[in-house]
């Protein structure tokens, strides 16, 4: 189930474009991210947090202001409820998700420079925020044949969240945005090998507040898992993102501004029960590297996951 769940996660990590971030939580793709778990109600909570810097004195667009030498520091909680309907719908199964993100964020920058050509000019500015986050939501439709399992999905930022104008620090986004993402898992039980992989693109619309509007954002994410038993499994995760087309809007000062990051990382999973009830975790780490005009560090995700009901699966007529 946690595989499933968290194919449909967003979150506000330190990504690209304005602010340096992106709505899309680069890493909430992993193990099993093809699966579509039966039909039911389940409940993901996500962990996530980051420590990064821009470094080398370089320049990050953001709160309508150009900020110089950013130091950041997130953590973000991000509970999920996802509804696996009993029909089919196109030989597979069709989900809905909703998540609302809460976090805490801490912004640093040596120099911020106000202005459509940054002629004002403040010193060292530190600004901390915690609040919640633009809901999003999501659909997915999951199919399977043998070992492979495979799934379509589309996510939504609705621009409703607990938005600072002017500061640097912002767990909200203010803007609409959608992700469009295709994933794929192959298992074989008989060995415990899991290669899964999601490839997928984000669209965004212009910040209002800012007249920013970030361009698209390619992201690939990818897994290689050894399960060693029913309870227990390790390998390697990582991930590539690279915006394809620049930032515009009178806010887009420092031009097209397009981000790219590599990130390799490991990850453990672990099921247990408590009672009868079925609880899955699992830790992912990444570290980034070869980036650019975006943040580079590192991140922990940690995962736990349950269902709520199971659903009786209708047959197609």
């Amino acid at each position: 189930m946690a595989a499933g769940a968290s194919l449909l996660l967003s979150g506000v990590g330190v990504h690209a474009a304005e602010n340096g971030t992106g709505f899309y939580l680069l890493g909430s793709k992993g193990p099993g991210a093809g699966f579509t778990p039966p039909p039911g109600v389940y409940f993901e909570n996500d962990v996530y947090i980051y420590s990064g810097s821009l470094g080398g004195g370089k320049s990050l667009p953001t709160g309508g202001r150009v900020a110089v030498g950013v130091d950041g520091n997130a953590v973000f909680e991000l509970p999920t409820v996802l509804w696996i309907l009993p029909e089919d719908v196109a030989g597979g199964r069709f989900g809905l998700s909703a998540t609302v993100p809460v976090g805490w964020m801490k912004t640093s920058a040596d120099l911020t420079l106000k202005g459509p050509r940054g002629h004002a000019a403040d010193g060292s500015v530190t600004d901390t925020v915690f609040t919640v986050g633009d809901p999003v939501v999501s659909a997915l439709l999951g199919w399977e044949s043998g070992n492979f399992h495979w799934q379509t999905g589309v996510m939504v930022n609705v621009p409703i969240g607990d938005y600072q104008d002017g500061e640097i620090s912002n767990v909200a986004f203010h803007h609409w945005g959608a992700d469009v993402s295709t994933s794929l898992t192959w298992l074989d039980p008989s060995i415990g090998l899991d290669l899964s992989g999601t490839v997928g693109m984000t669209f965004n619309a212009e910040n209002p507040a800012t007249d920013y509007r970030t361009g698209n954002e390619f992201h690939f994410e990818w897994a290689a898992v050894q399960h060693f038993n029913e309870q227990f499994d390790a390998g390697l995760v990582g991930y590539y993102y690279q915006q394809v087309t620049g930032d515009s809007g009178q806010g887009a000062t420092l031009g097209d501004f397009e981000g790219r990051s590599l990130a390799i990382g490991a990850t453990v999973g672990w099921t247990f029960k408590v009672g009868e009830l079925p609880l899955s975790t699992r830790l992912k780490y990444f570290h980034e590297f070869d980036t650019k005009n975006r943040a580079s560090g590192d991140a922990v995700l940690l995962t736990l996951s349950m269902p709520l009901s199971i659903t009786k699966p209708v047959s197609a007529q």
